[in-house]
This record gives structure tokens, C-alpha cells and sequence, in this order.
């Protein structure tokens, strides 16, 4: 059991990280010369003196559902982490982790409904690629989804 636990953990801390670096690092959207566009600010790599120049991104309502979208995952999975570690602490025995598990999921969907929007969004600069960042929000995603489902599943022994 403690093996379980100590993977569940495991595995709810990588998507806490995961979703930290995906929504706040610099790399949602490449373009051909390398510079990148996030969801905080657009980012210049100027050649004269190899430095960034950022500038605050445009009002857009589908950037900023994105962006909200985004803290309410990142909210949510803390949230339910710090509900596990006080469940498993101070909860009766033999009582599932329903709470955090629920909470969980709800942060793998928000997530879910993040990394869709900004795919569909056709605001972004032409010629370019997704960045890591996207793709880490795509990864959080079903990680998500399985620590949600596993602490609904978890079962509290003695």
C-alpha cells in the first residue's frame, strides 16, 4: 500500500510540475526564426544583443479563457493535492480520496479544454509550430485524468 501511495504522489507532483512549466514558461507557439509567443507575453529574440524583448499579449477572449483556464488547473491540482495529503492525515480509515480525486479531474478537464482552445484559436502568428509548453499541457492532460481516477479508486487502510 505504501508503494501506492508513494507512486500516486509521485505521479500527482509531475503533473503539478508539468503544469507549472506549461503555464509559465516562454514556448506555446515557435516561429521559424525561433522566437516564441506564450500565453503571458509575446517574446522577441532580438539578434543585436541576444536578449529577449516581451511585450503584453492582445486582448483576445479565446488567449484569455486559455490563460484562465490554464491557473484554474494549475489551482485545482494544488488544491487537490493539499486535499490528499489532509485526507490521508486526518480522514477516518476506509474512506476513498473522492474529494481530491474529483478535484483532480476536474483540473486534467480544464487542462483539456485549455490545450483545445489554444489549438483552435487561429490567432497565433502564420508559419510557426507548437512549443514544448503545448505539448506539455497536452501530456498534463491524461496524467491528470489517471491521478484523478486512481484517487477515486484509492481506498484509505489502517
Amino acid at each position: 500500500m505504501s508503494f501506492l501511495l508513494f507512486a500516486v504522489t509521485a505521479l500527482h507532483v509531475l503533473v503539478l510540475v508539468l503544469l507549472f512549466v506549461a503555464t509559465l514558461d516562454k514556448a506555446w507557439w515557435v516561429l521559424p526564426d525561433e522566437e516564441t509567443v506564450n500565453l503571458w507575453y509575446d517574446c522577441v529574440l532580438q539578434n543585436s544583443t541576444h536578449s529577449w524583448v516581451c511585450a503584453s499579449v492582445a486582448d483576445s477572449p479565446w488567449l484569455r479563457a486559455v490563460q484562465g483556464l490554464m491557473v484554474a488547473a494549475l489551482l485545482l491540482s494544488s488544491a487537490a493535492f493539499a486535499l490528499f495529503v489532509w485526507q490521508l492525515h486526518t480522514g477516518p480509515r476506509g474512506l476513498l480520496f473522492s474529494a481530491s480525486g474529483g478535484t483532480q479531474l476536474l483540473a486534467g478537464l480544464a487542462v483539456l479544454v485549455a490545450a483545445a482552445l489554444y489549438a483552435a484559436w487561429g490567432g497565433r502568428p502564420p508559419g510557426g509550430r507548437f512549443g514544448h509548453c503545448f505539448v506539455l499541457a497536452w501530456l498534463c492532460v491524461p496524467l491528470a485524468l489517471a491521478s484523478g481516477v486512481t484517487y477515486i479508486h484509492l481506498r484509505k487502510r489502517e
